[in-house]
C-alpha cells in the first residue's frame, strides 16, 4: 500500500447567517484548506475513525442506495477539477467571506437538495460531488501537532461496519484492492483541493470575484425574488483584462474554469423551479418595513 502522503485537505464547515432578501441562499462557509485533527469534523461527518487492520479486520464496504445525510445540504464543496464535468448539471457559485470556496448549488435555500428526494436518492441524472462521493472517508491528522495524515472513515456511515455483505477492507490483514482504491481516491481529492486553493487565491489576486445576486420573477408576483449571499466572477472585469493577465490565466487553465463557473449560473432558475415543483419554496423573509412619509 502507498505510503500516505503529506497533501492538503480540504474540510468544510458552514454557520448559518441570514441574508435580508426575499429567501436565504446560502449560509457561510469556513473552508479550511490544510490538514485539520480529527475531532474538526467536515460537514456530514458524525466522527471519525482511523482505519487499522487490527480493530478493523473483518470490516467491509457495501454500496448503500440513499444518501440521507445530503437531504438538507443546499450547498456542497466543489473542486476545480469537477467545474468541467458538473457545469451541465448544477451552479457553480463561491461562498461569501474572505475563504471562498466553490460550491455546488443543490438548493436555493438552506435544508433544501432539489437533487434528492426525502429518503435521499436522486431524482434524476445529477453530478455527484467528489466530496459526497468521498463520505464516509477523508484523510485526516490524528495529532494537531503532526503533519501525518491517516486513512479514516465515519464510524456511523451506513456503508462500512461489520456486514455479511461487501467487500473486505483488508486480506490477511493487508488493505484490500477496495481499501486501496479508497486511499487512492482520498489522496487525488487533496491534491485536488490543494489546485481549488491555488485558483481561489488567483481570483483574490486578480479581484475577479464580486457579490453574486439573482432575481427570478415569477408570473403573479410583483417583485421578484432576489438572492444573495454568494460570490461569482465579475464579467465586466473579466473582459477588461489586460491582454497579458488574460493571455496568462488561458494558459493556465483558469479560464475554462471561469467560463465553466459563468455558463453553469443559468441553471439556477432551474433549480428555483425544482424547489417550487417540489413545494419546498421559495421562501421569502419579512421586509423592514418603510419609514412613514412626513
Amino acid at each position: 500500500m502507498p505510503r500516505i502522503a503529506k497533501v492538503f485537505i480540504a474540510l468544510t464547515q458552514f454557520l448559518g447567517k441570514a441574508a435580508p432578501t426575499h429567501a436565504l441562499l446560502l449560509t457561510e462557509w469556513n473552508s479550511i484548506m490544510a490538514s485539520a485533527p480529527a475531532n474538526n469534523l467536515p460537514v456530514f461527518y458524525n466522527d471519525l475513525l482511523p482505519l487499522n487492520s487490527v480493530d478493523h479486520t473483518a470490516y467491509r464496504s457495501r454500496t448503500v442506495e440513499t444518501a440521507p445525510f445530503l437531504t438538507k445540504q443546499h450547498a456542497v464543496p466543489l473542486t476545480v477539477d469537477e467545474f468541467v464535468a458538473a457545469q451541465r448539471f448544477v451552479p457553480i457559485i463561491f461562498s461569501a467571506g474572505d475563504e471562498a470556496v466553490p460550491l455546488a448549488l443543490m438548493g436555493l435555500n438552506e435544508g433544501v437538495n432539489t437533487f434528492l428526494d426525502d429518503e435521499g436518492k436522486l431524482r434524476g441524472p445529477a453530478y455527484v460531488p467528489a466530496y459526497v462521493r468521498r463520505y464516509p472517508w477523508m484523510l485526516a491528522k490524528l495529532r494537531p501537532d503532526s503533519d501525518e495524515l491517516s486513512l479514516c472513515f465515519d464510524p456511523t456511515s451506513e456503508a462500512v461496519g461489520e456486514f455479511d455483505e461487501g467487500q473486505p477492507l483488508f486480506d490477511d490483514g493487508k488493505p484490500s484492492e477496495l481499501t486501496q482504491g479508497v486511499l487512492k481516491f482520498c489522496e487525488d481529492f487533496e491534491q485536488a483541493a490543494a489546485r481549488t486553493s491555488q485558483f481561489m487565491k488567483d481570483l483574490k489576486d486578480l479581484d475577479l470575484l464580486m457579490d453574486g445576486e439573482v432575481a427570478i420573477q415569477v408570473p403573479g408576483n410583483d417583485q421578484p425574488f432576489v438572492y444573495r449571499g454568494f460570490r461569482m466572477v465579475n464579467e465586466e472585469k473579466l473582459r477588461d483584462m489586460r491582454g497579458d493577465q488574460l493571455r496568462k490565466i488561458s494558459q493556465n487553465g483558469m479560464l475554462p474554469l471561469i467560463h465553466a463557473h459563468l455558463f453553469s449560473l443559468q441553471l439556477i432558475r432551474e433549480v428555483f423551479e425544482s424547489q417550487v415543483a417540489q413545494g419546498k419554496g421559495p421562501i421569502s423573509v419579512p421586509q423592514a418595513p418603510q419609514p412613514a412619509e412626513a
